[in-house]
This record gives structure tokens, C-alpha cells and sequence, in this order.
């Protein structure tokens, strides 16, 4: 309990709990006491079976070892006090993108969390992310070091898209982060989107009781930023292959 208010940011002798929520349905199952497991199955097909990525300055990769994945947090700034309350996760599987995304909805399940996630990791995954490198990875890995696990994620292939963004499209629009590229660049307009600022608060108010509403768009947000993350890889691939203008 004592974590949980550090965490909260409770003082000491304040009333922890508010008053429970009627409103506290989650997506998905309970696959373990206190985390939850959220699948979404749409039709689609990769470019091609083996992408070039030469426009990432990477090698040709075979499609299906692409992971794409995003963390939800506690907070922005990182380090061993910042946690990911939820892991989402998207590739193409079976004619479809296919997106899983693990939550927590108590502190006691980020070991199975943890667990589950490495499981979707086979020895050629190749990570896809944004800003992945510089942040939701060593996040992942300091999690897995103090949970006592086997780290899959660090020294893994990884291909980070903010570095490629930056290179073509810095100086052309506003600024690179994913939310202004994917309006920009796929035509991805967003409604009734929660910030990904306020996901902590979302995840902190349901632990004290409130309600699952904003938690719920906090899941799809981060599922809208798997959809984008394949779809900006695509546009890529279709760049180096010469389907699109230069």
C-alpha cells in the first residue's frame, strides 16, 4: 500500500480510495489476477513479404518478424520510478493486424505482465516503434531488471521511426512527434483522442475506484498508435520501392 500512494502521490493519512464508479468495464479478458489481455483483428496485408527498408537505412526484413509496439505509463520523465501500466503490441497475423495490448489494473501484475509480453517475442523479432529507443525500451528494460526477469527487449533488431521522420520531414511540418506525421503524412485525423499525457491519471483514477471511461481511450489511443506505426513503416517501404514521390 505504501508503493501505491508514492505512486498516487498521496500524503500521508489521506483517504486513498474515491467513491467507486458504477462505470468499470474494461476491454478484453483477465488473464491473470489484475491484468487484463485486449485483442482487435483487422483485415490487412503487409506491402510485401520481404519489406525494403532501405529508406530506414536497415536491411530487407521478412514482414512477419515485425512487432510494432507502445508503451503506456506513469509518467514521461522515465527512470525506476516510471512504470508501463499497459503494453501494446501490433503484427500482421492470418490476413489481418492484429493488436494485443496487456493492462494492468493492480501493481501486483506487472511481473505477469512482463512475462506474458516476452512471450510474444520469437528470436528474430525485429521491434518497430517511435521514440522506442530512446523510451519505452530502456523503460521495458529497467522493468524487466527489477522484476528479476530475463530481459527480451534489450540488444534485439529495432527500428525506431522517429529517426527516419526526422530525416525527411523535419523543417516541414510544425514539429515530428507521431500524432502530427500520421495527420500529415497518412491522412490520420484522430477524434475523441485522450492525450497520452493524461493516460497516468486515467490509469491512477481507476485504481482508486473511478471510473473504466477514460481508461478504455487510453487503450485506444494506444491502439490507433500501433495502426499508425505499421502504416507510417508502409509508407516507407512504398517510398524506397518508388510507389510514392520522393
Amino acid at each position: 500500500m505504501a508503493q501505491l500512494r508514492k505512486l498516487m502521490g498521496l500524503r500521508p493519512g489521506a483517504r486513498d480510495w474515491q467513491a467507486p464508479s458504477r462505470d468499470r468495464t474494461l476491454d478484453g479478458e483477465e488473464i491473470a489476477p489484475g491484468l487484463r489481455r485486449i485483442e482487435i483483428r483487422q483485415p490487412a496485408q503487409p506491402p510485401a513479404d520481404v519489406l525494403d527498408l532501405s529508406e530506414l537505412r536497415h536491411e530487407p526484413t521478412e514482414a512477419s518478424r515485425i512487432l510494432a509496439f507502445d508503451t503506456e505509463t506513469t509518467g514521461l520523465a522515465g527512470g525506476t520510478g516510471t512504470r508501463a501500466f499497459m503494453i501494446g503490441a501490433a503484427d500482421w497475423h492470418d490476413g489481418s493486424l492484429r493488436i494485443r495490448q496487456l493492462l494492468m489494473t493492480t501493481l501486483g501484475a506487472e511481473r505477469a505482465m512482463l512475462a506474458e509480453f516476452a512471450r510474444w517475442l520469437s528470436d528474430d523479432t525485429v521491434l518497430l516503434s517511435y521514440n522506442g529507443k530512446s523510451y519505452d525500451r530502456p523503460l521495458l528494460s529497467s522493468r524487466y531488471t527489477l522484476a528479476r526477469l530475463p530481459d527480451p527487449v534489450i540488444g534485439r533488431a529495432h527500428i525506431d521511426l522517429l529517426h527516419p521522420a526526422r530525416r525527411r520531414w523535419r523543417g516541414v511540418w510544425e514539429n515530428c512527434r507521431l500524432a502530427t506525421i500520421e495527420r500529415q503524412v497518412l491522412g490520420v485525423v484522430r477524434e475523441d483522442d485522450l492525450p497520452g499525457s493524461e493516460a497516468p491519471a486515467a490509469w491512477l483514477s481507476y485504481l482508486r475506484g473511478g471510473s473504466a471511461e477514460k481508461l478504455r481511450r487510453v487503450g485506444h489511443h494506444n491502439a490507433q498508435d500501433l495502426r499508425s506505426l505499421t502504416g507510417l513503416l508502409e509508407h516507407f517501404v512504398n517510398l524506397a520501392e518508388g510507389s510514392l514521390p520522393v
